[in-house]
């Protein structure tokens, strides 16, 4: 993965496969051109999200989480 690459940094078809591909859901679902990019900066392999883009994916969650004020013990 390039290093530095933000969840801003991507475009919306991009979010959509990486939470689409995190969720177990079928590549299918996925727009063709944002795959072919996400291959590129070696966010996907084949059909899975490599370990990169699983952090990328968390990170984004939980940065939401906090914005909402959202308390994670409560959710243990």
């Amino acid at each position: 993965m390039m290093e530095g690459i933000s969840w801003a940094d991507l475009d919306a078809n991009e979010q959509r496969a990486i939470a689409v591909l995190g969720a177990g859901l079928s590549i299918e679902l996925c727009d063709a051109v944002a795959l072919v990019t996400l291959r590129r900066l070696g966010l996907i392999v084949g059909s899975h999200l490599t370990a990169a883009a699983h952090e990328l994916r968390r990170r984004i969650v939980l940065e939401e989480l906090s914005r909402r004020d959202c308390k994670l013990e409560s959710y243990e």
